[in-house]
């Protein structure tokens, strides 16, 4: 999979659409208790969530594999795939 958009919606969590047009959300909060995600606790660092395709991070060094995402994310069902700025 690859993450053609992402977005900080809400602490903790993000909407991200791949490239195949599936639209879903990621709870990033379980990862908190790991020292490399601690900062994302703030909405400052965790809105500021940076787009690698394969990856997504952020500047204080924590990141998440499009494969960690896949695997864990809940996905929308969907008949298609909506810009991201529509209904989120």
């Amino acid at each position: 999979m690859m993450i053609t958009e992402v977005k900080a919606t809400s602490p903790g969590r993000l909407a991200i659409v791949s490239d195949d047009g599936r639209h879903g959300t990621f709870d990033v909060r379980p990862y908190f208790d790991s020292p490399a995600f601690r900062p994302l606790t703030e909405w400052s660092e965790f809105s500021r969530v940076r787009n690698g395709g394969y990856f997504i991070e952020w500047s204080c060094g924590a990141d998440l594999s499009a494969d960690t995402i896949e695997a864990k994310w809940q996905v929308r069902q969907e008949q298609q795939a909506q810009p991201m700025d529509a209904g989120l």
